[in-house]
């Protein structure tokens, strides 16, 4: 397998715990977002989006991060990111999705590169809009994990819902996002990163990082 990636990208380090969690090896390919790697003529023509991440698998091509990981889990299923319950399952599924679809598509790179370039906003709103968006969309995440208790998102185990959490604590970081009003958002993270494959796929350990 091969994975098309950018450090950075909190949808690619998605993907890399989960690869991680099920302990798949494969080769790293570098898409350097900030250098534009991703509208070249070469990438461009196996991805119709032009986006990270991205998972070569024999003949198949899989994008989307969510899409990538249950390809993974349906293809090698242990560990299991999904329960075998359905109404487990569809919990996990939209708390991965409270994040994947509520708050990261808000403060992604094309939105925040528009906002600068396009709308001329300044770097200063630009970043306050990146962590009004982050700040409130984990209060709704913070709600929903103070309901059903647990050491994980959901449960005992990392599901897809943790590979999703995780990358965007880190974006947080990055942008200075206050943290300290979803206690049990951070103490989920806590327990993530004290797992190798969460901690060993972080960004700063990548091969294109820098």
């Amino acid at each position: 397998m091969e994975l098309f990636n950018y450090f950075r990208s909190s949808a690619s380090y998605r993907v890399r715990i989960a690869l991680a969690l099920k302990g798949l090896d494969y080769d790293y390919r570098s898409v350097h977002l900030q250098k534009n790697e991703q509208l070249g003529e070469v990438y461009a023509s196996v991805s119709a989006a032009r986006l990270v991440p991205m998972l070569r698998d024999g003949e198949h091509l899989v994008t989307q991060s969510l899409a990538i990981i249950e390809y993974l889990d349906e293809t090698h299923p242990e560990p299991l990111l999904l329960p075998g319950d359905a109404a487990a399952r569809a919990r996990v599924r939209s708390l991965a999705m409270d994040i994947a679809c509520e708050i990261h598509p808000l403060n992604n790179l094309r939105v925040l590169r528009y906002l600068v370039g396009s709308l001329k906003v300044t770097e200063d709103d630009k970043d306050r809009w990146y962590r009004h968006w982050v700040e409130t969309g984990l209060e709704v995440v913070e709600r929903r994990l103070a309901e059903h208790p647990s050491t994980y998102c959901h449960g005992e185990a990392p599901t897809l819902a943790d590979c999703v959490l995780v990358p965007q604590i880190f974006n947080a970081r990055r942008f200075n996002a206050r943290l300290d009003h979803v206690p049990n958002v951070m103490r989920v993270f806590d327990a993530c990163m004290r797992l190798d494959a969460f901690e060993k796929t972080r960004p700063e350990a990548c091969p294109d990082a820098s």
